[in-house]
């Protein structure tokens, strides 16, 4: 295991400075946020010239862990385009791994295997391992749904983030059934609420040492991301808190 950060921890700054700030973090990888409303890169820019997108990431000196994208969970022409073109640079650059979220609680499950499958097979053509993040709204707040769809779309992986199953209204959620499933891994410190997601690392009440030893029985040896978001109403400096978390992290591993 490595640990890696997230663009989004430096998402008031633009892509080079992010990731400039990474660097000064002394990390060696980052997970880069390709959003169409975000900060940094979008997924028009990369379907527009993936070529010339893939030579500005390698210009920035920084390695990719994973790619994090905010695409539509549809079939449609648009982006289909945008998941090959972003597959094709990931596969440039040796990405092994890209992030999508799932879709909405209520969606029919079958179709959205359907759709994963679709989607699994455009990105494994290139090279790399389609995962679906874990979040609060989507078909993955339920682990035993997450898992599902992992057991049915081969090659499917999970991105991990263990927050959004412990701070939420009813308490921690047990997501021990994903730990085989997982490719890719994002933390920060949340205590056991909703209003609690995100806190100062140490203010928190998630158990690394537990999350890296499960993580450890299934032989994973991939990315441990901090994403400590820089968001409006954040009551905290984030740099800080990137810096413990990177700390205390690989104190672990």
């Amino acid at each position: 295991m490595y640990v890696t950060c997230s663009t989004l921890c430096f998402a008031k700054r633009s892509l080079e400075e992010a990731l400039q700030s990474i660097r000064t973090l002394r990390f060696t990888k980052a997970d880069l946020a390709i959003h169409s409303d975000g900060p940094h890169l979008t997924p028009e820019e990369v379907v527009a010239d993936p070529v010339r997108v893939s030579q500005r990431l390698r210009a920035s000196n920084m390695g990719f862990a994973a790619f994090h994208l905010d695409l539509p969970p549809v079939c449609d022409r648009q982006t289909l385009m945008q998941l090959l073109a972003i597959a094709r640079v990931a596969r440039l650059l040796t990405v092994p791994v890209m992030t999508v979220p799932a879709a909405t609680v209520g969606a029919d499950e079958d179709e959205e295997v359907r759709r994963l499958l679709q989607w699994s097979e455009i990105v494994t053509a290139e090279g790399v391992i389609l995962c679906v993040e874990t979040a609060r709204g989507t078909l993955t707040e339920n682990p035993a749904t997450a898992a599902m769809l992992c057991q049915r779309v081969p090659g499917l992986g999970i991105t991990l983030d263990p927050s959004h199953y412990h701070a939420t209204a009813q308490g921690p959620i047990d997501h021990d059934r994903l730990y085989e499933y997982t490719r890719h891994v994002r933390l920060r410190d949340s205590g056991a609420a909703p209003e609690l997601f995100q806190v100062r690392v140490g203010q928190g009440e998630l158990e690394y040492s537990r999350i890296i030893g499960q993580l450890e029985r299934f032989q994973y040896g991939r990315a441990l991301t901090v994403d400590i978001r820089d968001v409006a109403d954040n009551a905290f400096p984030v740099e800080p808190e990137v810096r413990k978390m990177k700390y205390l992290l690989e104190s672990l591993i």
